[in-house]
Order: C-alpha cells, then structure tokens, then sequence
C-alpha cells in the first residue's frame, strides 16, 4: 500500500474511536420490523417466513431486539434484556393502537376491499405501524434506533414520521408519498392527511433543538393534498378541514375551512376566427 493509503487507514481508525454511538445494521432494524409485523399482522406469506409458532417468533423477536440493542448498550439507561422486556410489555397496546389506525383507513377510503388489503399494501398503515413501535422505544430513552426504524420506513413508503411526534388514535394516512411529520409535533385522534402534507418548523437551527418546532393538529381535522403547516405555536383547531396547497403559518379555530384560493385561465382558440376565448375558473 502507498504512504497515503497507511496514512488514510490511520486516520479512519482514530475516528472510529471517536464515534460516540454504535448502532445495529440496518438490515437487521429492517428485517426486526417486518418480522414484528408479520407476528402481529399475518395477513401475507412468506417463503422464508419466521415460524409460524407464535410463542416461537415472540422470543425469537426477543433475541433479535436485545441484539439491536447491543451495540447501544454504553448509552442506554438500563440492561438491553430489560428494555427488550419493558417493549414487548407493550406491544399489546400497541397492537390496539394500530388495529385502531387500520380500521380507520378501512371505513374511510372507499378504496379499501378490507383490513387485510389495508395490512399487507397500504403505505400509510406500513409507516404509522413503524412509528408507534419506534415511538415507544424512543419513550424508554433508547437512542438512535427509533430513528432508523422510522428511516427504513420512510425509504419503503416515502413518508417521513419522527419518532418523537406524539400521534393520536385513529390516524389515516392516505396514498402518503411526501408526508412529513417532524419531530415536535402533537396530532389529536381521528386525523386525516394526505400526500405531500408537511408539519414542518418554520426555524431549522440548531438552538431550536430542545424547543417545540412543529405544529399542534387538534382532533377530527382533515388535511388535504400538499398543504404545509409550520412553527410550533401554529395549532389547528378540533374539526377543522385544511385545504390542498395551503400554506399556513398561523393557528386557526376549530371548525374552520382553510383553502388555497387561486385562478385557473383556459384559453381556447375559436374555430372561426382563430382567436382565444378565455375562461376563468
């Protein structure tokens, strides 16, 4: 090797040394997730399927979070055998929870055959699936790895929820491409959003870290298609419908309808003396 090779060499292993965190792979985050969702959810077959012994699975699931847990262990509160224990306490709830979400995606779009169709295909119960799991490791103060579960996610749906966001029940995302749902923020129950919704900050810097960033959504609102809402003391009010396209940086009442107000111009030409005719819509 060349003196700059040794010397290149050297300096990746001082920063080795200076990495505060070692994480799992994120295969294996991957592969936790589905396998924990095909525990609970085992609506579709796989060739090479855990097995099919549910109290099988459960410890095998078991060994397989203790061993993600591993390489954090430095910087956990307690024992990676004991967090193991205290999440899979409350996987029922969670469980409930999302029986709950996959319910409301299946009375609410017209397009669903059923429960099953919701479980196995739908994006948006895939990611909101994903994030109650990572959220409630993210609540027993695990580092990191709540946020590489919602990762994988968003890399398999393209829908974007921090782990830290405190979701309600009920929550229906639909189609789901684009959503962004940051950190801070606090959504009621029985909410609906559409594709390219962003609860964003309106301030990214650092200082703002510890601070809440991104917006309230109270129950029962509806936002449509590529509305953005930001800043953290921007609340929507109970009931409320958000329009697509809105850009809304302030809070509103409950029961209020925002809508983007915009004009459309058609310019047809006239047959007979080849002039546009214009039509606002």
């Amino acid at each position: 090797m060349t003196t700059a090779t040794n010397a290149f060499l050297d300096h990746l292993l001082v920063q080795r040394a200076q990495y505060r965190y070692k994480l799992p792979s994120r295969p294996d985050a991957g592969r936790f997730i589905d396998q924990l969702m095909r525990l609970l959810f085992p609506v579709t077959q796989d060739c090479q399927s855990v097995s099919q012994h549910v109290e099988e699975t459960y410890q095998k699931l078991n060994q397989q979070l203790v061993c993600l847990l591993s390489p954090l262990q430095n910087t956990l509160p307690e024992g990676a055998e004991i967090i193991a224990e205290k999440f899979f306490d409350q996987v029922p709830a969670i469980y409930d929870r999302l029986l709950l979400d996959a319910h409301a995606i299946t009375d609410n779009d017209p397009a669903a055959i059923g429960l099953e169709e919701v479980i196995a295909v739908y994006p948006g119960f895939y990611a909101i699936a994903v994030y109650r799991i990572a959220h409630e490791l993210l609540r027993l103060n695990v580092p990191l790895l709540p946020r590489m579960l919602t990762e994988y996610a968003h890399g398999q749906t393209g829908i974007d929820i921090h782990p830290g966001a405190q979701i309600g029940r009920a929550f229906f995302i639909d189609h789901g491409t684009g959503v962004v749902i940051g950190e801070t923020t606090i959504i009621g129950d029985n909410v609906k959003i559409y594709q390219g919704v962003t609860l964003g900050a309106t301030h990214v810097a650092k200082s703002m870290a510890q601070k809440k960033r991104h917006p309230t959504i109270e129950n029962n609102v509806v936002i449509y298609a590529n509305a953005t809402i930001l800043g953290g003391h921007t609340v929507v009010g109970h009931d409320s419908v958000i329009g697509g396209n809105v850009w809304l940086t302030d809070s509103v009442e409950a029961h209020s309808l925002v809508y983007h107000q915009h004009q459309t111009e058609v310019r047809l030409k006239s047959l007979e003396s080849a002039e546009p005719i214009n039509f606002v819509i």
